[in-house]
């Protein structure tokens, strides 16, 4: 039997694929792999292997995300033939309040393309009494197989590549070989050791702990106490770079990102009488949630995440830093199951195709780097935060106003838009004087006439 050359290598009918993982990133490529061969007239198999049922409670049925998708998100899908059901949506958000220690603020969407909705990966936090719940991750897994996938039910043990594929080994059945094996598996170190046999010249993506909680509330107090809108803490607490407070239908979700989030660290945030106030006088948000997790999140993306017939997507190869990890998941996705399909499945194919759409990733995500140290500048000082709170209270007051800076803070806090567009708008002149200006005004002492009378006769004498 002839081997084909390693730039000659393609799918053809018949072809196997091998997807290890079912979360967004391998749904997202199994979805668009089997639509985009129905329209080459290709025909492939297509097999998930994913142990995890998203249909349970729990961490059992849970990928461990705060659950925030944007609106460009869902309108990317929808574009695609993709609609997202209702009943996965917990709420939709349509402003978001940004705290300080200095006051609060609430910010309205910038419009309507921006806002946000909040999910399930799974079928509800642990403890939850709802087992009806439909989660997203779920919702996508059943989409592929409606599509033609097969969802393995397995944990993969075991990736041997041969000359003429790769094979797959799982405890419970026979190993199978596939032409292209796809890596969908997060940051699971021992799952991308596996890879690292297949893939050698792949460096595996940092990361870091975050924080995600559950608090079960009455629906009516959580429309009382935060609303429709996602609240975000910018306090100068060590370690903490993004805090939020995530409503849902009967839970508040808890997100705190960072450097190695710890339970001190947990504690300092939820103690904070910003964080408090966004709950009801009596509720004991200092009791340890009955669902809450450290998972790792990506902060330095994976290199050379492919080889021949081996590609890694989502976070197993590259995301966006702090926000919006399932638009990311979508993006590599995407772009790497458009090379399998009309290109090939080749390490060249995969670099000439597909690791553009990695850099440019990584690119925007040294912008989001600099802008989380200006953050943090801005976390720290409190003449910074009272002109901020100032000029954003202004233009969402002014009817027609140029929402600059509200749009900038939804933005770098939702993953509505990337990090290079947020810098650019920025640095805009308008926005920069207007800053400035709100800070000067905001920090000047208010004047007090009997103060200035006494002055005056001290002066006298």
């Amino acid at each position: 039997m002839s081997v084909l050359a390693p730039q000659d290598l393609e799918l053809t009918d018949g072809s196997r694929i091998g997807v290890v993982g079912g979360g967004p990133a391998g749904s997202f490529f199994s979805y668009y792999a089997l639509e985009y061969a129905r329209r080459f007239g290709l025909e492939v198999e297509l097999d998930i292997f994913e142990a995890k049922d998203f249909t349970r409670i729990g961490a059992a049925g849970c990928n461990h995300c705060g659950g925030i998708i944007s609106e460009t998100l869902v309108q990317d899908l929808a574009t695609d033939g993709l609609v997202i059901p209702s009943d996965i949506i917990q709420r939709t958000i349509s402003t978001y309040t940004l705290h300080t220690e200095q006051g609060s603020r609430v910010i309205r969407t910038p419009s309507d393309e921006h806002r946000i909705a909040s999910v399930f990966r799974g079928s509800g936090p642990r403890g939850c009494l709802d087992t009806s719940l439909n989660g997203f991750d779920n919702y996508m897994l059943e989409l592929c197989e409606k599509n033609g996938a097969r969802v393995i039910r397995e944990k993969v043990t075991a990736l041997e590549r041969s000359e003429d594929g790769i094979t797959v080994g799982y405890a419970k059945s026979a190993a199978r070989k596939y032409d292209l094996v796809v890596g969908a598996v997060g940051l699971s170190n021992k799952t991308l050791d596996l890879f690292k046999t297949i893939c050698p010249a792949y460096s595996l993506p940092e990361k870091t702990r975050a924080y995600i909680s559950e608090f079960m509330m009455k629906p009516a107090n959580i429309e009382k106490s935060l609303g429709s809108s996602m609240h975000v803490f910018l306090l100068d607490l060590p370690q903490i770079t993004f805090g939020a407070l995530i409503p849902k239908y009967n839970y508040v979700t808890l997100v705190l990102l960072g450097r190695d989030i710890d339970k001190d660290v947990v504690q300092n945030f939820v103690q904070s009488a910003q964080v408090r106030s966004c709950f009801p006088a009596d509720y004991p948000i200092d009791r340890i949630a009955p669902c809450q997790c450290y998972p790792y999140i990506n902060i330095k993306q994976g290199k050379h995440a492919y080889a021949n017939r081996v590609v890694l997507v989502g976070d197993s190869g590259s995301s966006k830093l702090y926000k919006n990890g399932i638009g990311a998941a979508l993006i590599t996705a995407k772009a790497a199951a458009s090379t399998a399909i009309f290109e090939g499945i080749s390490e060249k194919h995969f670099e000439k195709y597909y690791a553009p759409v990695c850099r440019d990733l990584d690119r925007d995500n040294g912008v989001g780097k600099l802008i989380f140290r200006i953050t943090r500048i801005i976390q720290k000082s409190s003449i910074i935060k009272r002109g901020l709170l100032h000029q954003v209270g202004k233009e969402q007051s002014i009817s027609g106003s140029a929402l600059r800076l509200s749009a900038v803070l939804w933005d770098t806090f939702t993953g509505s838009s990337g990090y290079r567009n947020i810098l650019k708008r920025f640095l805009h002149p308008g926005l920069l004087l207007g800053l400035i200006g709100s800070t000067t005004r905001s920090n000047v002492p208010p004047f007090n006439r009997n103060s200035h009378e006494k002055q005056k006769a001290r002066q006298a004498l």
